[in-house]
């Protein structure tokens, strides 16, 4: 009988031992280790994710656009709108009346704020159409106003004039633009001010 209880005693001790050195594994350093929620995901409710989008605007049943995006999340906050992110960027080609390309907008990151109707591009955003080239790094699309607005950017046209521009602003199509406190080179045909 003595022996069956110093058994019984030291495999307790052994398994106390066994739980102790597992405790002392986990030590206070690992959870600061651990990545913390940020601000930004503690607020999202929910988050829907779609990859490879392809996506058809349309007015009238005519096909004016359409949108790739390598993915697509939809974002439902706790508070707020629900609101669309393009964390991979997306390419927007313009079509006319024939479907043919008259023009596109890039980007490498884009958000969609439904409720606001405001589309809003950052980083490398390149807009290109047969009258010019826009490059900035933030350009934001009034789909209620249908216009585009930037605060600053390089609009480049065909015949090399290069415009360094404030305050930028153009139709949807891009064949109307205005901008303030611009400076570039422009070029000039040789029988300008005949």
């Amino acid at each position: 009988m003595i022996m069956k209880s110093r058994a019984i005693t030291l495999s307790g001790i052994a398994v106390l031992c066994l739980f102790q050195l597992c405790l002392s594994s986990c030590g206070e350093d690992d959870l600061k280790k651990a990545a913390p929620l940020s601000a930004k995901d503690k607020l999202i409710l929910n988050r829907d994710r779609t990859t490879d989008v392809n996506i058809t605007y349309s007015d009238s049943a005519l096909v004016k656009a359409t949108a790739t995006a390598p993915i697509l999340d939809k974002i439902t906050p706790k508070n707020g709108a629900v609101y669309q992110e393009m964390p991979e960027g997306v390419r927007i080609k313009f079509l006319n009346e024939k479907q043919g390309v008259k023009g596109s907008v890039t980007s490498d990151y884009a958000i969609q704020r439904e409720s606001e109707k405001l589309v809003i591009f950052r980083r490398n955003v390149v807009v290109v159409n047969e009258e010019l080239t826009f490059n900035t790094e933030e350009l934001t699309w009034d789909q209620n106003k249908r216009m585009f607005f930037s605060p600053t950017g390089v609009v480049t046209k065909p015949d090399g004039t290069v415009i360094n521009a404030n305050n930028f602003s153009a139709t949807e199509d891009f064949s109307i633009f205005k901008f303030e406190q611009g400076f570039g080179e422009a070029y000039v045909d040789k029988k300008f001010g005949e």
